[in-house]
């Protein structure tokens, strides 16, 4: 199990969340430093990922105290013992598993459920998310971000599914406190050629929308 804690302050620089799954371990290792020198701070790789707990393991030991790596998909308490075991410094989930946010909360890990409406929303709150992954966002749209933080203006809200450089500014506007991004943000073009100057600049294009 890692030592190594989440950093909020990082993440608040920049708190969009680069979601990795189905890369193999090789092509992580290659994008991690690219990544990392684009100004990104918080990365997370699914647990459904082959091999996702050696490269959480080789990505929170190699980028010790320079990225968060946490790990997604978490379904299930098993999940979750293999992800801490491995090394996450955070843990994010596409649904919301009451035991698995009172574990995160019992073990002091920063913990995103996920949920879509605005009961399920509440109850992981309640529970002691420290962000809620409102998933999926594709079908709901900045509007509703918006219309759930009118009342629940206290809960901070992850959007997560298709977000992109073309809607990541009106997302941001709506109240999203954070972003999850996957396959928009790690360009399966760019990683195939490898043309790790063209993902530099790529990932850029995210970073200046937090710092402008």
């Amino acid at each position: 199990m890692n030592n190594q804690e989440f950093s909020w302050k990082d993440f608040s620089r920049v708190p969009l969340v680069g979601i990795i799954r189905n890369l193999t371990f090789d092509e992580i290792a290659k994008i991690l430093p690219v990544y990392h020198a684009a100004g990104l701070t918080t990365i997370e790789i699914t647990m459904n990922t082959p091999f996702a707990e050696d490269i959480i393991r080789y990505a929170a030991e190699q980028y010790k105290g320079r990225l968060n790596v946490g790990a997604g998909t978490v379904c299930s308490t098993e999940d979750l013992k293999m992800a801490l075991q491995a090394g996450a410094q955070f843990i994010v989930t596409p649904i919301l598993n009451p035991e698995v946010v009172r574990n995160c909360v019992k073990s002091k890990i920063p913990v995103f459920p996920g949920a879509y409406t605005p009961t399920e929303i509440y109850q992981a709150w309640e529970l002691g998310a420290d962000m809620v992954k409102v998933y999926p966002a594709t079908a709901l749209g900045p509007d509703y971000i918006r219309d759930v933080k009118a009342p629940l203006n206290k809960i901070k809200l992850m959007p997560t599914g298709g977000i992109s450089l073309n809607n990541i500014e009106i997302f941001m506007k709506a109240g999203a406190d954070g972003l999850g991004i996957g396959g928009q943000l790690f360009d399966k073009q760019l990683i195939k050629n490898e043309n790790w100057d063209g993902l530099l600049e790529h990932f850029k294009q995210y970073v200046k929308h937090f710092n402008s």
